[in-house]
């Protein structure tokens, strides 16, 4: 009995995750109706992201901000890559360049900055500019010359799409909250890096080797678009996990590239030139200190 008890519990709880992954997936007569949440499922749901704490300032008895780069050639971190195609999934499923995109641009995600400081608000003629790029060939221009105006044909646009994301900035601080005697962690902005969009597929300019950070969102005001969109579990199809939780629960590698120091918080490059393996030993560095002040607090 208990074990028949066990197999039907087991199955309920698999028929929960299921209806979670692709809502009304069993029940649909058309295909639109797959995804498509009744009135009392979405009730029901409550579907938000977990709230922070609140954390006095006298609470802090420690804290160090660090910026790090996750690299999305690293297999560990293609969820947040994939997909770079709309068309080849489902609608709810998104790359993460693409949901901070369709959140600034539907007015869902406002607090989108030029620098990590969060001095110089960008708007979204702005970002615009960043992604994409509008060019005139020679015989476009002769055109214009000789008084035509429809150029259409001779126009080339270049534009930043989600397979161009090659990474990801974040910047986050790790605390010590001694109220709960403990280290945390908690994640302040994130940013997609690029190549530049005005050298993108141009054979008249010198290619630099550069990607920049196209923008930077505050991260707790973009939580809830995150938490909306699902990234594909390869362990289980069924329950798919959110992007904020992923980030949240820092699932996923990346190097530490700054630190907040003396020194104007300079990048590691700028201290420890010209070799790679040395960066990533100073960076592993930075990180372990971090780990063993919660350690030598405790043991103090």
């Amino acid at each position: 009995m208990n074990r028949k008890s066990l197999i039907l519990g087991f199955v309920g709880v698999f028929s929960m995750l299921v209806v979670k992954a692709q809502s009304n997936l069993l029940n649909a007569t058309t295909p639109d109706q797959v995804g498509v949440k009744t009135a009392e499922q979405l009730a029901a749901d409550n579907d938000k992201p977990m709230e922070y704490g609140y954390v006095d300032d006298r609470d802090m008895m420690w804290s160090k901000v660090v910026w790090e780069y996750i690299d999305l050639n690293e297999r560990i971190n293609l969820p947040y890559y994939y997909p770079i195609h709309e068309n080849s999934t489902s609608k709810n499923r998104k790359s993460l360049f693409k949901t901070l995109l369709d959140g600034i641009m539907d007015d869902q995600i406002t607090e989108v900055y030029d620098d990590t400081y969060f001095t110089s608000k960008l708007t979204k003629k702005e970002i615009e500019a960043k992604l994409f790029r509008i060019d005139t060939t020679d015989a476009g221009k002769r055109a214009l010359n000789q008084g035509e105006s429809n150029i259409e044909e001779f126009i080339n646009r270049t534009e930043i799409n989600p397979g161009d994301i090659e990474g990801f900035k974040i910047k986050g601080v790790w605390y010590i909250d001694k109220r709960q005697g403990e280290m945390k962690y908690r994640l302040l902005a994130i940013a997609p890096v690029a190549p530049d969009v005005q050298t993108k597929n141009r054979s008249d300019v010198q290619t630099v080797d550069e990607k920049l950070a196209l923008f930077w969102v505050w991260y707790p005001g973009a939580r809830q678009n995150l938490y909306d969109m699902k990234v594909f579990n390869q362990k289980n199809s069924a329950y798919p996990i959110s992007y904020d939780h992923l980030l949240n629960a820092k699932r996923f590698n990346a190097i530490i590239y700054r630190e907040e120091n003396i020194y104007g918080n300079r990048d590691v490059s700028h201290y420890v030139r010209g070799n790679s393996l040395f960066q990533v030993l100073e960076s592993d560095k930075i990180r372990e200190n971090i780990r063993d002040k919660e350690l030598d607090i405790w043991n103090y």
